[in-house]
């Protein structure tokens, strides 16, 4: 937060369910994320955002974008694939699963595994803060029955909006898989990829100096570029 708000207007949330955001009894659960982001823009009367989404968060960044495209700057898809697959990430994927490579507890797998070893004491916080989130079902996350199945893919309407989106992830991410990331950079033509050197999943945590420098300076040529053509700013999300 404090590098970014050097630069911009700096908007941060709890999702509903999520650290001090608890959901509403018999709530829509993550299905409002978009709309709930919607809501709060509108409260606090910013117009236009570049959205910095990690993890969860590509949901997030494609509800508002469904619902309020013209509300969004840019995009950053860090540690996501925002839904941007087709059958060959999916099939990837599968060998991906039965070779090993995303074994063993998500908590485990969010950071590097050198990581633990490198600073137990930032692992130990990581662990920390984790524990503020309020009781909600295992299963908050997971597919709606409905979209078990579901074989389509968010990289048409992403690429055909002209949207700036910037991929982001994890030299030794093993919640997404960097190739996999990868192929959703190539799926959107015009977007641009970044690779984090020496961090896991939660690379803006493990390495912050150079995730928030490379989304800054994705953000200021996105910013240089609309001041070169119709001119004005936005605030980052």
């Amino acid at each position: 937060m404090p590098a970014f708000r050097e630069h911009y207007t700096t908007i941060t949330f709890d999702h509903r369910a999520f650290g001090r955001s608890p959901d509403v009894e018999d709530g829509p659960g993550r299905i409002a994320f978009g709309t709930d982001t919607l809501a709060l823009l509108d409260h606090v009367g910013v117009e236009r955002v570049h959205f910095v989404a990690h993890s969860m968060g590509g949901r997030t960044a494609f509800g508002l974008f469904t619902r309020a495209p013209s509300r969004l700057a840019s995009i950053t898809y860090s540690g996501t694939n925002g839904g941007v697959v087709d059958d060959h990430a999916r099939g990837r994927k599968e060998e991906l699963e039965a070779d090993g490579f995303f074994a063993g507890t998500l908590l485990r797998r969010a950071l590097a595994e050198d990581f633990y070893d490198e600073s137990p004491e930032g692992a130990f916080l990581y662990r920390q803060l984790r524990g503020v989130n309020p009781p909600r079902p295992r299963d908050f996350l997971a597919p709606l029955p409905r979209r078990l199945n579901y074989r389509g893919s968010t990289a048409t309407r992403l690429s055909e909006s002209g949207l700036p989106i910037l991929w982001m992830v994890g030299e030794h991410d093993r919640v997404v898989a960097p190739e996999l990331i990868r192929h959703s950079h190539t799926l959107t033509p015009g977007s641009r990829f970044a690779l984090v050197p020496r961090a896991g999943h939660s690379s803006y945590f493990e390495q912050p100096d150079a995730w928030n420098r490379t989304v800054l300076e994705f953000i200021a040529a996105v910013e240089a570029n609309a001041r070169a053509t119709a001119g004005g700013s936005a605030a980052a999300q």
